[in-house]
């Protein structure tokens, strides 16, 4: 199995920032693919930011310019720097490993639980 914990949630103003943090356990031997997703209330879960082991990114247009994405592939973790936040942003905040490669072949899709972002007006 692969666990993904997250870290670094909360609430914050306007123009704030926040770090979000995930790192990923269990047994494998490589991740291609690590990114953030997050969901609204009543609104369907949406990309925000990936990230290859490679180091080749993708974002969200929304978040282009104020979120970053980064990784250690040596720790497999990968964070996400939130600037310039806005109220919008407000949202529970996932993060996603996918196409992992362990001992009984690729896997995909894994979720963490979850980390609620918060961005007051």
């Amino acid at each position: 199995q692969v666990q993904l914990v997250e870290s670094g949630g909360g609430l914050v103003q306007a123009g704030g920032s926040l770090r979000l943090s995930c790192a990923a356990s269990g047994t494998f031997f490589s991740i291609n693919t690590m990114g953030w997703y997050r969901q609204a209330p009543g609104k369907q879960r949406e990309l925000v930011a990936t990230i290859t082991s490679g180091g080749s990114t993708n974002y969200a247009d929304s978040v282009k310019g104020r979120f970053t994405i980064s990784r250690d592939n040596a720790k497999n973790t990968v964070s996400l720097q939130m600037n310039s936040l806005k109220p919008e942003d407000t949202a529970v905040y996932y993060c996603n490993a996918d196409r992992i490669r362990r001992i009984t072949g690729w896997e995909y899709d894994y979720w963490g639980q979850g980390t609620q972002v918060t961005v007051s007006s």
